[in-house]
Formats: structure tokens, C-alpha cells, sequence
């Protein structure tokens, strides 16, 4: 699993003007159980997702269509984890 931490570098004035778009990529890639959480920080200085994928590149290659990355809205910084505990509730998509 992988965990992709974003922070805006730009006004979130910026930021909103393409947050339907955003919304839409996270949208494509929770339809194909890639992603499993999302959401902003608080304070509202940047987001994390939670992603599952088979490596690290192909995360990067996902991350690149986000279009917070193409408008060079924030930097994204990814670590990979290894899951040893989860709530059983989980075990189907993680296990």
C-alpha cells in the first residue's frame, strides 16, 4: 500500500478552480480499486490518498494524470508501507 501525501503550493483559490477535475480523476481510480481513502488535511494545507497498487511506478504513472500534478498545484510525496495489521473488515482488500 501506498500512502501519497500532497501539498499545495499554490493559493487555494488556484487549487479550486481545478478541484472538479481532481475529483473526477480520484473518482476513475476508486472505480478500478486503486485508490482506498482520500481526503484533505487539516488545516486545509494539502491531501493524502491511500493507494494500491502493484509498484511504485505504476503509482507514479496514475499520479501523473491527477490534475493537481499536470497544473503543478502541489507536491506529491509517496511511501510505501507494508500492511501487517488492519481491521478485519479490510482483510478482502487488503489480505
Amino acid at each position: 500500500m501506498f500512502i501519497v501525501d500532497l501539498q499545495y503550493i499554490v493559493p487555494l483559490s488556484e487549487l479550486d478552480a481545478h478541484m472538479e477535475a481532481h475529483v473526477q480523476y480520484l473518482k476513475k481510480y476508486y472505480e478500478k480499486n486503486i485508490f482506498v481513502a482520500s481526503g484533505r488535511k487539516v488545516p486545509r494545507t494539502g491531501g493524502i490518498i491511500l493507494a494500491l497498487t502493484k509498484d511504485e511506478a505504476e503509482l507514479k504513472k496514475i499520479l501523473m494524470e491527477d490534475p493537481f500534478y499536470k497544473h503543478r498545484l502541489a507536491d506529491f510525496t509517496i511511501t510505501q508501507f507494508l500492511t501487517s495489521q488492519y481491521h478485519p473488515n479490510l482483510q478482502s482488500l487488503l489480505g
